[in-house]
């Protein structure tokens, strides 16, 4: 799943937003200088899998749509097109999508779609003074933003290269700062926003300067420092690691968060399918906007759109662990793999099919994420530092992997 915007260094992954602030750890010996990082490593085993989601990503190979165009009378606004960065980019195109609103003379706006782009226009617009609906064929936990790895990935699956333009750029650059800030606003309990330490690893030191592709786009403004840890500085097996503050947005309390945040300030949700633009016309409110994410590419012929499925399987929450991972030991496909802790689970993923609509589990994908996440926590339980002593685990592993209840996201 390129979600991650995953390199491969020495076969283990390693995370690509941004060169930042890079900081080592020797001395002017090259002996450490920090304490080393302890953490409880993931009991990762079939039998603590408890569900396996598939989501499809709306990709544009140009990127996110944000432009207005009249229908009929109606002035309609698209916001969609975020690939694997909607959860990271919402705020910001919302409030791009708002200020294309805001030069219309009407107050009142029809939203289309309640994943995470249309639930943060529809509170933008709110901010701004306008009586908003949302028109939605599913509401969450049934949407793709139900689905997603959920962590700060402004670049994730977004743009192809070669495809960028200026003024594309520009908006971009506008929408990560907005969203950045406004994340961090929210962090608390109550919207399931919070910071967590991801750690990335490798066997050669990264050179200053390394992004690549869309990466490059970041402003600094929308990239925390990353520190290299050393040998003996860290517990995992590979031979550096490195270690980013980023943001974690867990879900089904975002989106539930932000459906009761809409409702409070006054806005009205109708199940509803649109078929055709003509069905949207049909509506009262003189302003739309289309946040259908996928559903564009029927609804107005966007030939661009491409579904890159992901899906992520999930284990046992593990009091303990509050931390992600990125990469993992080499061959089998172990070095694209990213865990990630959350209070519903420990949520693991790695997988990126680019162009593939079916909603059921590619369950070749899911044994290579969850068997090569047992090798590496096995392999970070018997490395040499760490001092940790784990639970006593049993050692049944079923011959066939068990079934799990299955969620598709279906509406972004």
């Amino acid at each position: 799943m390129d979600r991650r915007t995953l390199l491969k260094t020495g076969g283990l992954g390693i995370l690509g937003l941004g060169a930042g602030a890079c900081a080592t750890g020797s001395g002017p010996n090259g002996a450490s200088a920090r304490t080393p990082v302890r953490l409880p490593p993931v009991e990762a085993s079939w039998e603590r899998v408890i569900r396996t989601t598939v989501g499809l990503r709306p990709h544009r190979s140009s990127g996110f749509l944000v432009k207005t165009e009249k229908l009929d009378e109606k002035t309609l606004v698209h916001n969609y097109g975020h690939g694997g960065a909607g959860m990271s980019l919402s705020w910001g195109t919302a409030d791009l999508a708002v200020e294309l609103a805001l030069e219309q003379e009407f107050r009142r706006a029809a939203v289309i779609g309640s994943g995470v782009a249309g639930l943060t226009t529809a509170r933008q617009l709110q901010q701004r003074g306008f009586d908003v609906t949302i028109y939605a064929m599913d509401v969450p936990p049934n949407t793709t933003s139900n689905m997603s790895w959920a962590s700060f990935t402004p670049t994730s699956g977004l743009v192809d290269v070669g495809r960028r333009t200026p003024e594309w750029d520009a908006q971009f650059r506008s929408a990560v700062i907005t969203a950045y800030k406004r994340l961090q606003l929210l962090a608390g309990r109550d919207y399931g926003v919070s910071w967590v330490d991801s750690y990335s690893m490798m066997n050669e030191m990264p050179s200053a300067g390394n992004q690549q592709g869309a990466s490059r786009l970041l402003p600094p403004e929308a990239r925390s420092g990353r520190v290299i840890l050393q040998p003996g500085e860290h517990p995992f097996p590979s031979r550096y690691a490195s270690s980013r503050a980023s943001l974690r947005i867990e879900p089904s309390i975002y989106l539930d968060a932000l459906m009761r945040d809409f409702a409070l300030f006054g806005g009205h949700v109708v199940i509803r399918k649109f078929d055709s633009p003509r069905d949207m016309a049909t509506l009262e409110e003189p302003l739309i906007v289309n946040c259908t994410g996928l559903g564009s590419k029927a609804l107005f012929d966007d030939q661009e759109l491409m579904a890159i499925k992901g899906q992520l399987t999930v284990l046992v929450p593990q009091p303990g662990v509050n931390y992600s991972t990125l990469g993992g030991l080499p061959g089998a496909g172990g070095g694209n793999l990213h865990m990630m802790a959350r209070r519903d689970g420990i949520v693991l993923g790695g997988t990126n099919e680019r162009g593939e609509w079916s909603l059921e589990p590619n369950e070749e994908e899911r044994r290579r994420v969850v068997d090569n996440h047992i090798r590496l926590f096995d392999a970070m339980r018997a490395s040499a530092i760490g001092g940790w002593s784990p639970p006593t685990r049993t050692s049944f592993v079923p011959a066939e992997v068990p079934p799990v209840e299955t969620f598709f996201g279906l509406e972004s």
